[in-house]
C-alpha cells in the first residue's frame, strides 16, 4: 500500500458507514410519514436498494461513474467486476487520492444507494414493488451514474467548473426531480370518503430524522476525504444548517398554523441537510446560517405551491429534495468562500461561478426530470406501474407482503 494516509481512510471509512445508516434512517423517516397500511411497503423499497444497487456498483457502476471518462460523458469499465480496486490509492478525475480505491468504492456506494431510496417518498402508497425494482436499476444506470460521473468523475460539468461538494447535483437534485417526474406519471393516490393521509407513526419520523442527522456528517465530512479542517468545516456547517433550517420552519408553521409541529420541525431539518450538502465544503459557517435560514422559506413554500398545484407527492421529495438541493447548488455560487476551498462566489466577486452553478442546475433537472419520465412511460407501456385499485384500497403491507407492520 502506497502513500496511503491512515488518518484519511479512518474517516472515511467511518463517513461510509455513517452514510450507510442513512438508508436505514430513511426507511424509518418515511415509514413514519406514511399511514399505518403501507409502512412495510415504503420500508422495503429503501431497504431493498442497499442490495439491487449494491450489485450494480460491483459490476460496471461505479467504473461507469469514476473510470477513464469517455467524451466527459460516462466512465469506461476498467472497474469492472472491482478490477484494480484495491488498496492503493486510486486515480478519480485526474486526481490522485491518499486513500486505499476500495475505501472510496464503499463511501461513494452508499451514495449510490440512499439516493432512488429517496424518490420513492413521492410515489408511496401507490406503485407495486416488481416495477419499483425494475425502475431502481434503469434509473441508477441512466439518471445516477451520468451524473455521477459529469460531477464528480471528470465529466463535462466538473469541467465547465461546476462544484458540488457532496450531492446536492449528483444526489438531492436528481432524486428531488425524479420524484416530481414520477408524480405526474403514477397519478394522484386514490383515497376512500373521508380518508386522511395523515403520518401514522411521528416518534419513526423523529427517529429516521435523527439518523439522518447522525449519517449526514459523514455524508458531508466525509466528501473532504481527508481529516482536515476541511471536513471539520463541512462538519459544522452541516450542523448549523440544519439547526436554522429546522427552527425557522417550526416557526413558520407554527405562525401559519397556530401551533407547533414536530413533523414539521423534522421535515425543515431534512431540508436544511439538503440545501448545505453542495455547500458544506466551499462556505463559512456564517454562510451555512443564511443558507439554513432560506431553506426554511424556500421550502416550506414550495410545499405550499405542490398543495395549490395539486401535485400528489406524498412525501414533498421534490419540495425537500428538489428545491433544496437547486438552492444549495445557486448558493454555492453567491457564497463560496476561497479561503475555505479555492473556489470563490459571488460574494466575492466572482460572477462565472454563480453562472456556471446556476446553469448546471437548470441542466441537471431537465436531465433528472426528462430521463426518469421516459424511464417510467416506456416501463408503465410494458407492465402496470401501480398496484391494482383493491391493493391500493387495502394497503400495500397486506395487499403485495401478506404482512402486518403492526401484528401484536
Amino acid at each position: 500500500m502506497q502513500n496511503i494516509d491512515p488518518a484519511a481512510t479512518a474517516l472515511v471509512l467511518i463517513s461510509a458507514a455513517l452514510v450507510f445508516i442513512m438508508t436505514p434512517g430513511l426507511a424509518f423517516f418515511y415509514g413514519g410519514l406514511v399511514r399505518r397500511k403501507n409502512v412495510l411497503s415504503i420500508m422495503m423499497q429503501s431497504f431493498i436498494s442497499m442490495g439491487i444497487v449494491t450489485i450494480i456498483w460491483v459490476f460496471g457502476g461505479f467504473s461507469l461513474a469514476f473510470g477513464k471518462s469517455l467524451g466527459g460523458i460516462i466512465g469506461d469499465l476498467r472497474y469492472f467486476a472491482l478490477n484494480g480496486v484495491g488498496f492503493d490509492p486510486g486515480v478519480v478525475a485526474g486526481v490522485t487520492q491518499k486513500i486505499p480505491f476500495l475505501a472510496y468504492f464503499i463511501f461513494q456506494e452508499m451514495f449510490a444507494i440512499i439516493t432512488p431510496a429517496l424518490i420513492t417518498g413521492a410515489f408511496a402508497d401507490r406503485v407495486t414493488f416488481k416495477s419499483y425494482m425494475i425502475f431502481l436499476v434503469f434509473w441508477s444506470i441512466l439518471v445516477y451514474l451520468p451524473l455521477a460521473h459529469w460531477t464528480w468523475g471528470g465529466g463535462w460539468l466538473a469541467k465547465l467548473g461546476v462544484v458540488d461538494f457532496a450531492g446536492g447535483i449528483v444526489v438531492h437534485m436528481s432524486a428531488g426531480y425524479a420524484a416530481l417526474a414520477s408524480v405526474f406519471i403514477v397519478g394522484k393516490r386514490k383515497l376512500l370518503p373521508k380518508e386522511k393521509v395523515l403520518p401514522h407513526n411521528i416518534t419513526y419520523v423523529a427517529l429516521g430524522a435523527g439518523l439522518l442527522w447522525f449519517g449526514w456528517f459523514g455524508f458531508n465530512g466525509g466528501s473532504a476525504l481527508a481529516a482536515n479542517g476541511l471536513a471539520s468545516i463541512a462538519f459544522v456547517n452541516t450542523d448549523i444548517s440544519a439547526s436554522l433550517a429546522m427552527v425557522t420552519w417550526l416557526l413558520i408553521s407554527w405562525t401559519q398554523e397556530g401551533r407547533p409541529s414536530m413533523t414539521g420541525a423534522m421535515t425543515g431539518a431534512v431540508a436544511g441537510l439538503v440545501s448545505i450538502t453542495p455547500a458544506a465544503g466551499y462556505v463559512q459557517p456564517w454562510a451555512a446560517a443564511v443558507i439554513g435560514v432560506i431553506t426554511g422559506f424556500v421550502c416550506y413554500g414550495a410545499i405550499q405551491l405542490r398543495a395549490k398545484w395539486g401535485w400528489d407527492d406524498a412525501l414533498d421529495v421534490w419540495a425537500c429534495h428538489g428545491v433544496g438541493g437547486t438552492l444549495g447548488t445557486i448558493l454555492v455560487g453567491v457564497f463560496a468562500a476561497s479561503a475555505v476551498n479555492g473556489v470563490s462566489g459571488l460574494i466575492e466577486g466572482n460572477v462565472r461561478q454563480f453562472g456556471i452553478q446556476l446553469l448546471a442546475a437548470l441542466i441537471v433537472i431537465v436531465y433528472a426530470f426528462g430521463v426518469t419520465w421516459l424511464i417510467l412511460k416506456i416501463q408503465n407501456r410494458f407492465m402496470p406501474i401501480r398496484v391494482p385499485d383493491e391493493v391500493e384500497v387495502r394497503g400495500l403491507d397486506e395487499g403485495e407482503f401478506g404482512e402486518d407492520a403492526y401484528t401484536l
